[in-house]
């Protein structure tokens, strides 16, 4: 068998209503009582965080709250983090949000620990010492952000820029599905695609690809594709979110050690020129990134067809296209407008969008199929 190396976080806590509860798991497994939790300032006006704060305080912890947090978080918001947690002697950060509150979470808990500079970080293993204890806690399935030792942080005015280091893996991650019951249908079917997308692209991953991230990779599609219809049709179906949230983490396990490719190169200039969400920026060129990779991947999208068709039939190719046919039609069904024209993105956008893609090379060479700009451009204008 090939040499695998395989890293994920310590110790997962899964379990409805775990906020009702998080001082207590804390505190077993934290010395520290100064607690910086990050997070968005509307998940703290909506109140959702009051269960887990009352929790945490009761326990005996003081909490700052740094709400700051915004969809493609900029260098700024990032360094303002850290400075806040450093001032108020944080000894424990909470990430508890979504993807971005939980990638500054993971800058700030080494930022405010050591005298590195965030531009010192960019790439991957440049992070140097330690950091603070860290815990992630996400309330929407989607990014598996709890469970990768990947931030993204937006770099300028265009450009989203990657940190990978094994500082950034958090020690502990909690999976509570009460805090994602009642999301709205858009942000579900977003959040559950761009989870598939970790899935599909770990699977086919040219580098690092391995039996353990293939196994948590169909077991993610699996649950993904089945739970993200009764998501998004009930926001509070309780066991479908479960199941999203679940998915979720397992793709994320999977692609942080067989890491994504041309789906995600194509989406982050999406979100950094136009703040496109990043669920939305993988669904918008998913299906043509698909399509352009089938050339090069059939076998692996026939396999993943049987997770999503079973009892497919047909040769290689035929049973690669059911697959593909048939995440176009999850996605269309979850009602998500699909071209970029319908979220702002302008037709002579489309050659600077493939110049900005081509600089993401740490993503492109995981790709199962070489992509040149030109291979870019088309798959944008496949997708306007």
């Amino acid at each position: 068998m090939q040499a695998v190396s395989f890293q994920t976080v310590p110790q997962l806590v899964i379990e409805p209503g775990a906020q009702q509860r998080l001082g207590a798991l804390l505190a077993r497994r934290f010395a520290g009582r100064r607690l910086a939790l990050v997070t968005d300032a509307g998940l703290h006006r909506s109140g959702l965080l009051a269960t887990a704060l009352g929790s945490l305080r009761g326990a005996g912890f003081e909490v700052l709250v740094i709400d700051d947090v915004v969809g493609d978080p900029p260098e700024h918001v990032v360094l303002a983090a850290a400075a806040q947690a450093r001032e108020f002697g944080a000894e424990l950060v909470l990430g508890l949000g979504g993807g971005s509150s939980m990638d500054v979470a993971k800058l700030v808990a080494v930022l405010a620990r050591g005298s590195q500079t965030l531009a010192e970080m960019y790439g991957v293993d440049r992070v140097q010492g330690e950091r603070l204890p860290l815990v992630q806690m996400p309330t929407t399935a989607g990014t598996g952000s709890e469970v990768t030792p990947i931030a993204i942080v937006t770099t300028g005015e265009s450009a989203k820029t990657g940190i990978i280091a094994r500082q950034l893996m958090a020690d502990m991650a909690v999976l509570d599905a009460t805090l994602t019951t009642g999301l709205p249908k858009a942000v579900t079917a977003a959040t559950g695609i761009d989870a598939m997308v970790h899935a599909i692209e770990a699977y086919t991953s040219a580098r690092l690809k391995n039996p353990l991230s293939d196994l948590l990779a169909r077991e993610a599609l699996r649950l993904l594709s089945t739970h993200l219809l009764p998501a998004c049709a009930d926001g509070q179906d309780l066991a479908a979110r479960e199941a999203m949230l679940l998915g979720a983490m397992l793709a994320g396990q999977g692609f942080a050690n067989a890491p994504v490719g041309a789906v995600h190169a194509l989406a982050y200039p999406l979100g950094a020129r136009f703040h496109i969400p990043h669920g939305l920026s993988n669904a918008l060129v998913l299906a043509p990134v698909l399509r352009f990779n089938a050339v090069s991947a059939p076998g692996a999208y026939a396999e993943l067809a049987e997770v999503l068709v079973p009892g497919v039939q047909g040769d290689t190719p035929a049973r690669a296209g059911a697959f593909i046919e048939a995440i176009e039609a999850r996605i269309a069904a979850t009602g998500l407008a699909l071209r970029l024209r319908d979220h702002g993105v302008t037709a002579d956008a489309l050659p600077q969008l493939a110049q900005d893609a081509m600089l993401q090379t740490r993503l492109l060479v995981n790709n199962p199929r070489p992509l040149t700009e030109a291979d870019a451009l088309s798959i944008y204008q496949l997708a306007f």
